[in-house]
């Protein structure tokens, strides 16, 4: 089975013991709007998955499941 962003953030903030509504506070969003993003309402746009990606300290290409290899976020 293929992960997907979807999925990816939701299982990160599952396993941070999380709400939605955390997040969404953490990163500045509405609610509603990261809700969608869970949902696959809405697709995530870029500076949302880093702002997860950061949250996280995963790198993009894990928290957009392309890997399932979880690296740290890149600080420079």
């Amino acid at each position: 089975m293929r992960v997907t962003c979807k999925s990816r953030i939701k299982k990160l903030r599952d396993q941070n013991h999380l709400s939605q509504k955390d997040i969404a506070i953490a990163i500045q969003i509405p609610p509603r709007t990261y809700c969608d993003y869970e949902t696959g309402s809405a697709k995530v746009p870029l500076d949302i998955l880093i702002r997860l990606a950061r949250y996280y300290d995963v790198d993009l290409n894990y928290i957009t499941g392309i890997s399932n290899l979880r690296k740290e976020f890149p600080h420079l």
